[in-house]
């Protein structure tokens, strides 16, 4: 098993909250809405990363969630910017 330091376990988490927030929160205010799909490119960046960890780690079945998140975020991405672009 492959331990990574509590600092960088600590960044992902925050970088998840933040990306989370970024989502949701100009949805809710109507205040910067350009930061849904930039929030939503980030998190599909990570989890681009977390598929490259847990192969590495040959952990197949903790791969499912990973996938499922990178589609609803690419989602999110391609309706932001191709469907339905900010003004």
């Amino acid at each position: 098993m492959t331990y990574y330091p509590v600092n960088f376990v600590r960044l992902v988490g925050i970088v998840a909250i933040l990306g989370s927030l970024g989502l949701t929160l100009p949805g809710l205010t109507h205040i910067l809405s350009w930061l849904t799909p930039v929030a939503a490119v980030g998190l599909v960046f990570m989890m681009i990363g977390a598929l490259v960890v847990h192969l590495r780690l040959k952990e197949y079945t903790a791969l499912v969630p990973p996938i499922i998140l990178l589609l609803l975020f690419l989602f999110i991405v391609y309706g932001r910017f191709v469907l339905v672009p900010l003004a």
